[in-house]
């Protein structure tokens, strides 16, 4: 019998980042299939303890061998987690069946950012870029990072000036080229980039 887990390690962490959905069950064993929303997901497997949100459509609903209601968990404690293909498989100790880790097609997962490996030098989590400020070398103001495209081989900034009719985007490679300096501390990316590109 595994060892009881403290009411403070089962709260929701105030650093949760969402990391990826439940896709459906994997297996006969309560296994369940996941959409990791990075392409390396080691901030997924960096946790054994994952957080759940069940989606806004998901009501309880009858488990399909029994009519009783599913009691769908806030906390999953991971066993086991793999890539497979294009998906991560992972089993849990919260499900048991197929029909437990179907009834959370749909949850997102949630893990705390203080258990996300560290980056190397020069590498970033996205998460941690947005929010910040971008100003080109001639220190004028460009906007606030409000998500990132992934392209293939690099990223792209969404960068956002203004509000409403006067929004204006930039969408700025983020490659060496044109990013000279990203200083999380200042919460600031200088870049190699005009006002008027």
């Amino acid at each position: 019998m595994s060892p009881a887990v403290g009411a403070a390690d089962d709260s929701w962490p105030e650093d949760a980042i969402e990391v990826a959905r439940v896709l459906g069950a994997w297996g006969l064993q309560g296994g369940i299939r996941l959409k990791a929303f990075s392409a390396d997901p080691q901030a997924l497997f960096s946790s054994k303890r994952w957080h759940l949100a069940a989606p806004a459509s998901m009501a309880p609903r009858p488990t399909a061998k029994t009519t009783a209601v599913f009691v769908f968990p806030s906390l999953l404690h991971v066993l086991n987690a793999r890539e497979q293909g294009e998906h991560i498989v992972a089993t849990v100790q919260e499900l048991n069946d197929r029909d437990a880790a179907e009834a959370l097609k749909g949850a997102r997962i949630f893990v705390s950012r203080g258990s996300f490996p560290t980056p190397e030098a020069d590498e970033f989590y996205w998460v941690d870029l947005i929010g910040l400020a971008v100003v080109n070398r001639e220190a004028q103001a460009l906007g606030v990072v409000v998500d990132l495209i992934e392209t293939g081989p690099s990223s792209v900034l969404r960068v956002h000036q203004g509000a409403g009719d006067e929004l204006q985007e930039r969408l700025i490679p983020f490659v060496q080229a044109y990013v000279d300096q990203v200083d999380l501390s200042s919460r600031q990316i200088t870049v190699d980039w005009g006002l008027d590109y």
